[in-house]
């Protein structure tokens, strides 16, 4: 399209729709309203909410402080949009421009833009996952089952894998004072997004705050008893815990299935795009009316040598989707790519643990600010010369500091600032993240190749 006819056409009367009514999709349709868009838009969503947001469903609603019906997120104008919550997405007619849903209706659109997410990774075996007392976290109705089961006031909770999402599940645990074993199959916890180094300091963390941390091991199996009810778990050394209450925390699946045989360029990794968030079909072309934000999208970061990154970030899924939705309504020469540095938090233990860049990408660490031992640092990861990421335990005042850096490339090791100097001196060493062919729990950045259509996972160092 060209010339302003068309495009005041494409704001005022064009139909848009958004699958994926979380919160890339409500930010999106924000913006496209902001921008000047006053056609047809549809909101799709597979919960029957509106959008709420998740972070606090791991920390807050755990620990009592919210509740899971009170984290809906605020909608800072009127939307005008019709809502079909509740309502899956089964298909996508490219061709014809339709979105199917579940319940048989067909929703015609000018310009898609899908924002489907993830979804937990559920148990492997499915009869032991159906078991009473076996839980994910990742919606709403996650978060009260498993508050309801915590009512109950377990003898013992088991927490199945180590990454962000289970670390903070077995803090809040903790911090209600039930019994806690938390089972990793690597190294330590966290050890796939922020590395061995780092994981040593997570896994001292856990077990001082009373934490009955196994590494290494693998849960085999769940046993329910008579009822159906969970009452152990059995591990890979041959042990057995007695447990009332199991949090799988595996990770994520991207929820791409319902664009199975559709064209797009979709898969388990996600939905390729351009740095301008438009849809590639499978044959790497790019679309032009079908775009993508959020945690189910994998873009080239030119920070990052323009590998294709899916990350799993609040403030990501919030930047994406503005880009997205302003060049939807916008012409080519306004357009602008999504080149947000990601940036991630969690807090565990009453530790306040940020990052910034992709760590996963580091082959060397540096402590460079304060103390492990004390649990006050920052940590600056290096790739090939450069600086590629960092992470602060209670020091997140660093953060806009190697944020810069990360931005103009600077080289590692970085020059050593003249405050809070670290305690342990300043020489780089090896990151120690564990082998990519190793699967571990609870990655935040993924880096898939470089092209939409390759089929080969090049580098995965967090992967599940």
């Amino acid at each position: 399209m060209s010339g302003n006819g068309s495009l005041d056409r494409l704001k005022r009367e064009g139909r848009i729709v958004i699958v994926g009514a979380s919160l890339a999709g409500l930010q999106a349709a924000e913006t496209l309203r902001a921008e000047g868009f006053t056609g047809s838009l549809t909101m799709i969503g597979d919960e029957p909410y509106e959008p709420y947001d998740r972070p606090p469903l791991s920390k807050q609603v755990l620990l009592g402080k919210a509740t899971a019906d009170g984290s809906l997120l605020p909608q800072r104008r009127t939307l005008d949009a019709r809502w079909r919550l509740g309502t899956p997405a089964t298909g996508l007619d490219m061709a014809a421009r339709r979105v199917r849903l579940a319940d048989g209706d067909e929703v015609e659109y000018d310009r898609l833009l899908i924002a489907t997410g993830v979804r937990a990774r559920p148990w492997p075996k499915e009869e032991e996952a159906e078991l009473e007392g076996v839980f994910v976290l990742r919606t709403c109705d996650d978060a009260k089952a498993l508050e309801h089961a915590l009512a109950q006031d377990p003898r013992r909770v088991l927490v199945i894998g180590a990454g962000f999402t289970g670390s903070e599940i077995a803090s809040a645990c903790r911090e209600r004072g039930f019994a806690v074993t938390v089972a990793e199959r690597g190294s330590a916890p966290l050890v796939g997004a922020l590395g061995g180094v780092i994981g040593e300091v997570a896994a001292e963390l856990q077990r001082d705050n009373g934490v009955d941390l196994r590494c290494g091991v693998m849960v085999t199996g769940l046993e329910g008893d008579s009822g159906g009810r969970v009452r152990a778990a059995h591990f890979s050394d041959g042990n057995t815990v007695e447990v009332d209450v199991v949090v799988v925390s595996l990770g994520a699946l991207r929820n791409t299935e319902w664009l199975a045989g559709s064209g797009l360029g979709a898969g388990p990794r996600g939905i390729a795009c351009d740095a301008g968030c438009r849809a590639f079909d499978v044959r790497g072309i790019v679309t032009d009316d079908i775009f993508v934000a959020g945690d189910v999208a994998r873009s080239p970061h030119p920070l990052f040598g323009y590998q294709f990154l899916s990350l799993e970030h609040w403030g990501n899924a919030v930047s994406q989707a503005e880009t997205a939705a302003h060049n939807m309504v916008s012409e080519s020469w306004d357009r602008r790519p999504h080149i947000w540095v990601p940036a991630f938090w969690s807090s565990q233990f009453r530790v306040n643990i940020k990052s910034v860049g992709v760590p996963s990408m580091g082959t060397e660490i540096l402590i460079a600010q304060g103390s492990r031992r004390e649990r006050k640092f920052t940590a600056v990861y290096g790739y090939q010369g450069r600086v590629i990421g960092a992470v602060t335990f209670d020091q997140a005042k660093w953060l806009p500091f190697y944020e810069r850096l990360i931005e103009t490339t600077a080289p590692f090791p970085p020059p050593s600032p003249t405050v809070d100097r670290p305690v342990e001196g300043q020489q780089p060493m090896p990151a120690d993240f564990p082998d990519p062919s190793v699967p571990t729990h609870g990655p935040t950045v993924t880096l898939t190749g470089y092209a939409p259509a390759d089929r080969r996972l090049v580098f995965t160092p967090a992967r599940h």
